[in-house]
């Protein structure tokens, strides 16, 4: 798929096309603090958007949300943010993580497995954690993280709703390189096509 933007190349594909023209110019919403970014998605894991928003405000609130402000800060403090105890955990690994090497600097450069496979080395960073971060912070094209039920519900509702993560993932390879901005467009079709 090779066109002058990535808007241009999915207009052009067969299934994702009418969506770009219905949506229009949807594209990811990049946070150059990766710290920042990689926190909220462990706050993200495995609860619900609004449940995450809502601990994100009380701990954006509560606590200067660095490296050093999470290390320094009491667990209880974090709990009374809403976290629970292993979230609680997760981001102050997150913070050690960060207080050694790694910052955004630290990952330009490096290829997208790469990325995936340091940060997983944090305890409470996983694969769909990772991959947020190649979208989210580092503003990576072509990530199509097929482990987020958003992007398996667009998929389904695009093309069968039996496809396993396998086909999604042969599926997606019509948009490289460009597969980071066909997930935003299937993350507002599965949301348009939640009956919720």
């Amino acid at each position: 798929m090779t066109a002058s933007s990535p808007h241009e190349a999915l207009r052009s594909d067969d299934a994702l096309g009418p969506f770009v023209e219905r949506y229009g110019r949807l594209e990811p919403d990049v946070e150059p603090d990766l710290f920042r970014r990689l926190v909220v998605s462990v706050l993200q894991q495995q609860i619900s958007m609004a449940a995450a928003e809502a601990t994100r405000e009380r701990l954006f609130e509560a606590v200067d949300v660095t490296p050093e402000g999470i290390s320094e800060t009491d667990p209880e403090t974090l709990r009374d943010c809403g976290l629970s105890r292993q979230k609680a955990e997760y981001v102050r690994n997150v913070a050690e993580a960060f207080e050694g090497e790694y910052d955004r600097a630290y990952f330009e450069g490096v290829d997208d497995e790469r990325v995936i496979e340091e940060l997983t080395t944090i305890t409470g960073v996983g694969e769909w954690t990772a991959r947020m971060q190649l979208l989210f912070s580092l503003g990576r094209p072509d990530v199509f993280p097929v482990g987020d039920l958003g992007v398996r519900k667009g998929m389904w509702s695009l093309f069968d709703d039996g496809m396993t993560r396998g086909e999604m993932t042969a599926e997606a390879e019509r948009w490289a390189p460009y597969r980071s901005y066909a997930t935003v467009y299937l993350w507002r079709i599965g949301a348009d096509d939640d009956p919720a």
